[in-house]
Order: structure tokens, then C-alpha cells, then sequence
């Protein structure tokens, strides 16, 4: 359902009572007796997926899967599948600048970045109550997916025109594939850029910023919104992540969640930062309610605060966590009404 997503998003921020938006999706996959597997390979169930999740859970938002191996494997790269856990690049494609150079730009719809498109062309038609998001991966992580994680930490600085080049190409294609979720309905995309998290000050204006922002300035309007995640240890790079000029910034469980409210932008969103795998995944009812009030109690009188979970929440999460999770931010919002 198309909507101004700038005047949503203002007006979620300026709501007394807001709804928790978590990066959920994958324990969808269980709720239906589906397998991850089979998830990743069909944009029907995908879009299936993501209509028990809003059905089941009051969020403010729907997520997409975030599969961080699919434009990766578009290019190219081996890909390790699973019945229970998300889908991993598993080897390296790029190793010398003349593979970079001669690296082709994939079109959207090869690999499994076609079934993306059509889960969220089809969960746009099923979920009208609220918008719906795509995931995607950002152009440093991309080009590290490429690469190697580690290797690209040191072709930055030993091969800059190898990794530029590989960047050009990621952002390129993520363009593209931006485009084509805002075709299919998307009211906007979450971008996930975990791996420039590991970059320096200075490095990460050279390396991930500039791309980033070509991507978000090519794609959002008034009805497509950018979501920035990074769930890396971005507290040095605080000042260079405004810089990017997202609507809503998307924190992991690394960082103090009240700091990262000082330090971004007071007219952006800031989502965060229950642990994904430590608290929702591993941890019970309990801890799960006594973790969310906690942040709560500490964030909720931010206006641009945004509860959430930390990045993805695990396939195999309990849902009584998840449950416990929405049940604790609704009564804490009715508690201040």
C-alpha cells in the first residue's frame, strides 16, 4: 500500500504509544513448518512468511528476509544452505583487481534476488495495515562478501582500486535492486551494512559512505524510505553514520543504546537493540521481559526512539519470546498513557 513514509515516520516519532518494530521475519519459517531452506528459494512463501508474522505480532512495520548472501550469490559466490539457520557466502570470487574489473553487474532476478522481488510484490498484496520493507545488504558488505571479510580489511589499504571498483559494482547492482523492490510495493527498504562497522573513521567516509548515500539519494522519496542498519561497533564512527542522511538508523546490541540516541540525529528514527541471539533467541519469557523493560525505562522518553531487536532475530527463536517481547512494550505504552 503506497503511503507518504516521510509523514509516517514523523508522525510515529511524535506518537505517545509506539509499536515495537524488531527485524523479524525467519521464525516465521518455523510458525508455518517450513524450513529456512525452503524459505530462501520461494518468494511465496516468503511473502506467506511474512503475513503469519504480521498477523501473529502488532509491529509497526513488516520485514523481509534478511538473507545477506543473496545479492552476493547473484554475482556469483558460493553459497552454504541450511534447514535451520540463514544461508552464508562460503569462498572467495574476487581476489586480484583484474577479477574485480572483469566482474559483471547481475541483473535483478538472477539468482535468488528474483524470488525476493516477488515475495514482497505478493506481501504487499497480502499486508495493507502496515508498511512493508525489504532487506538488503549494503555496498561494503557486499563487496566484503565478495572478497573475504578479513582480506578486504586489507585490500582498503593495499588495493583501494580493487575495492572501489568492486564498490562501483555492488552499487550499481543495489540501485537496481532497490528500484525494483519499490516497483513491487516496498514503502521502503533496510539496508544492512554490518561489515562497515570495521572501518576506521576516515576509512569508512572513503569506503562506505559515499556509496550509501548514492544508493539512498537514487531510491527515497516520499513513499520509499531508507532504513540504515548497522549492527557493527559503530561508536566511533557516530559522526560519519549521520553523515549519511538516513530517515532511521538501525543500532546492534554492541552499543549503548541511550549514547547512540545523543550521538545520531534527533529528527532520524533510532531503532534498537534487544540481542537477537543472546536474549531472544537463548534467553526465556523472563529475561526477555526484564531486558525490554530495562530499555524501555532507559529510552522510551526519546521521541525518535524506536524499540527493537538488535539486528535479524534467529529462526529458531521461541515464540513465546517474541510474545513476550510485544506484550512488554504495549503494557509499558499503556502504562504512560
Amino acid at each position: 500500500m503506497r503511503r507518504n513514509m516521510k509523514q509516517w515516520l514523523k508522525e510515529y516519532m511524535e506518537a505517545p504509544v509506539k509499536k515495537a518494530m524488531p527485524v523479524l521475519s525467519f521464525p516465521g519459517a518455523v510458525m508455518m513448518g517450513k524450513t529456512v531452506d525452503e524459505l530462501v528459494r520461494d518468494g511465496h512463501l516468503q511473502a506467506l512468511c511474512m503475513k503469519t508474522i504480521a498477523d501473529r505480532f502488532d509491529a509497526g512495520v513488516t520485514f523481509s528476509l534478511m538473507d545477506l548472501s543473496v545479492e552476493a550469490e547473484a554475482f556469483g559466490s558460493p553459497v552454504l544452505y541450511s534447514k535451520e539457520e540463514v544461508p552464508t557466502v562460503n569462498g572467495v570470487l574476487i581476489g586480484t583487481e583484474e577479477e574485480a574489473e572483469a566482474l559483471r553487474v547481475p541483473k535483478v532476478g538472477e539468482g535468488r534476488t528474483g524470488a525476493c522481488v516477488e515475495g514482497i510484490r505478493k506481501a504487499c498484496q497480502l499486508i495493507t495495515d502496515r508498511p512493508v520493507l525489504a532487506g538488503m545488504i549494503g555496498p561494503f558488505s557486499l563487496a566484503g562478501r565478495l572478497t573475504d571479510m578479513t582480506e578486504i580489511m586489507y585490500l582498503c589499504f593495499d588495493e583501494p582500486d580493487l575495492v572501489a571498483c568492486l564498490l562501483n559494482k555492488a552499487t550499481e547492482f543495489l540501485i537496481s535492486y532497490a528500484r525494483a523492490f519499490k516497483e513491487a510495493g516496498a514503502n521502503g527498504i533496510c539496508m544492512a551494512e554490518p561489515a562497515a562497522g570495521l572501518l576506521s573513521p576516515q576509512l569508512f567516509d572513503e569506503f562506505s559512505k559515499p556509496y550509501v548515500q548514492k544508493i539512498r539519494e537514487a531510491v527515497e522519496e516520499e513513499e520509499f524510505l531508507m532504513i540504515y542498519h548497522n549492527c557493527g561497533n559503530i561508536r566511533p564512527l557516530y559522526k560519519n553514520v549521520s553523515g549519511i542522511g538516513a530517515c532511521a538508523y538501525s543500532v546492534g546490541n554492541i552499543v549503548d543504546m541511550e549514547q547512540a540516541l545523543e550521538a545520531l540525529p534527533e529528527d532520524a528514527a533510532v531503532m534498537g537493540n534487544i540481542d537477537p541471539a543472546g536474549v531472544f533467541r537463548n534467553g526465556d519469557p523472563k529475561t526477555v521481559r526484564e531486558e525490554t523493560r530495562k530499555l524501555l525505562e532507559r529510552c522510551g522518553g526519546h521521541k525518535n526512539f524506536i524499540i527493537s531487536s538488535g539486528c535479524d532475530i534467529p529462526p529458531l527463536t521461541p515464540v513465546e519470546n517474541i510474545e513476550a517481547f510485544f506484550d512488554t512494550v504495549a503494557e509499558y505504552y499503556r502504562s504512560r498513557q
